[in-house]
């Protein structure tokens, strides 16, 4: 689980930091590309569907199944550029459901601009993936996840095959999820990333504003809402481990750094290391949250989420855990 944990944090919270200005050019060579004419019918992999109660909309996009043509045009045409290829067979086919718009769209990168080369590897994971069942998973887990949290734009996920398995999900935007399908996934993992990608989604959504920087105390309770939205889904499930305990000496060497605005020190506060225990940011923003739930027991995750982190961090009384 670990590996997943660490690469959930790499990207979620680096997407949180980074403006939308930067994403302007690529998206709008993106936008281009998506507006030429496609060769496939992409009805044919997906799945769309309605929530049961409020009608909230989704998708799930099984991009996975456009990698034979991709395999297939790239042997019988070796001169050809593998980049190029890819974005005709694969990304053109599923860019306006999977990456148009996406506030985060250059957290996509390594998906969007560079072509899989383990082209036999990546066929036989997309191969093994079963549709109906991998379908079925990720409904349960935005239709539970919508059940706490709802949202007005209709949600979609699209899955790919990664030979990376280091890779996990990443948020591209409000409504827009990736779930890179590697050999080492199983039910559980899509279960729950899906549900902590959801309460990155729905957060954007609702809640991002570009010109308002993040502290450390921001990111430390951003990843801990999302931990705490995931363990609420699916509190059998452990995806991200939570160290309870509460350390002063751990504490001491964070503590002075919680309104910074720095980027570079929230990162190693959330990974560890460096004299912090590995993911010793997840345990902390986690614990800051379920300590303002413990004195609050009845805010909904709906109200909570809205909450800001210095109202969460100062109502929770989270220093007296400290003392």
């Amino acid at each position: 689980m670990v590996k997943y944990l660490k690469i959930v944090a790499v990207l979620v919270l680096i997407m949180t930091f980074l403006t939308l200005a930067s994403c302007t050019q690529s998206e709008k060579s993106k936008s281009e590309l998506a507006d030429s004419n496609e060769k496939q019918d992409i009805d044919s992999i997906v799945l769309s569907f309605e929530h049961p109660q409020t009608n909230q909309k989704y998708k799930i996009v099984n991009a996975y199944e456009l990698y034979q043509n991709y395999k297939d045009k790239v042997e019988s045409n070796p001169k050809h550029s593998q980049l190029e290829i890819y974005n005709e067979e694969v990304i053109k086919q599923v860019y306006s459901d999977c990456f148009e718009n996406g506030e985060y769209l250059h957290m996509a990168d390594p998906v969007l601009n560079v072509a899989p080369d383990r082209l036999t590897e990546n066929q036989k994971l997309s191969e093994k993936i079963d549709r109906e069942e991998t379908e079925n998973i990720i409904k349960e887990a935005l239709l539970k996840s919508s059940d706490l949290i709802t949202s007005e734009n209709e949600t979609t996920v699209c899955v790919f095959p990664s030979t990376n398995v280091n890779a996990s999900m990443i948020t591209v935007g409000a409504g827009k999820i990736i779930v890179l399908y590697d050999k080492y996934f199983n039910d559980a993992v899509l279960r729950a990333g899906v549900a902590h990608e959801y309460h990155h989604s729905v957060w954007t959504e609702k809640y991002l504003r570009k010109e308002v920087p993040f502290s450390v105390l921001d990111t430390l309770i951003f990843e801990g809402k999302a931990v705490k939205f995931e363990k609420s889904v699916y509190p059998e499930i452990v995806l991200s481990p939570v160290d309870l305990t509460y350390n002063k000496v751990y504490w001491s060497k964070v503590a002075l750094d919680l309104e910074k605005y720095d980027l570079n020190r929230a990162l190693e506060i959330i990974l560890g290391g460096n004299g912090l225990p590995l993911y010793y940011g997840y345990s902390e923003g986690y614990k800051m949250v379920k300590s303002y739930l413990d004195l609050n027991p009845n805010v909904t995750p709906e109200e909570w989420t809205a909450l800001s982190s210095k109202e969460i961090f100062e109502k929770g009384n989270y220093l007296e855990n400290y003392k």
